[in-house]
């Protein structure tokens, strides 16, 4: 079961601090992990994003640095490409099981919404979700996946993107 609200997203964000599986709360081994180097419009590198294969799904750690300040939306994209100044290259969101976009859509969530990333004045924000249902096979499919950090908020209903505005920063996953 995907999650169906902001207090449940609140309730996995707290668990998956810690390395235990979310539906269990049993220790999981790690298992295989997918890294991309996330890269500004102007090449600028803006940190990471790690995809970790866990027990049920793929943990994603997102921690970026020389952001704008705000709050941001972030998201895996489809395809694994990041051409700037403006990453279209990387497709819309991934969503292999074709629902709607957003944690509070009554439709959604897909596998590629991700919470909102929150960036201090020193421009360095992080977040970590376990993504139930999630494969490393799916995410590093034939064409790839990557990791978009978007200039707005995510409302987290609107589809397809959470009226999350322009794209700021991407990376694309590789095997490591």
């Amino acid at each position: 079961m995907r999650i169906l609200g902001l207090g449940t997203m609140a309730l996995m964000l707290a668990l998956g601090a810690c390395h235990d599986d979310v539906r269990t709360g049993a220790p999981v081994a790690n298992g295989a992990r997918a890294v991309a180097l996330l890269h500004g419009a102007d090449g600028a590198a803006a940190g990471q994003a790690t995809a970790t294969e866990v027990a049920g799904g793929l943990r994603f750690t997102i921690d970026v640095k020389g952001l704008p300040p705000g709050t941001h939306g972030a998201h895996v994209h489809t395809i694994g490409t990041c051409t700037p100044p403006d990453f279209a290259s990387a497709g819309g969101h991934w969503n292999p099981t074709g629902m709607k976009h957003g944690s509070m859509n009554p439709q959604g969530p897909h596998e590629g919404d991700l919470p909102n990333l929150v960036i201090g004045t020193d421009g360095r924000g992080a977040i970590g979700i376990t993504i139930p249902g999630a494969t490393m096979a799916g995410l590093l499919d034939g064409d790839g996946s990557s990791l978009v950090v978007h200039a707005n908020r995510d409302d987290m209903m609107t589809d397809p993107s959470g009226n999350s505005g322009p794209r700021i920063a991407c990376g694309v996953f590789a095997a490591g």
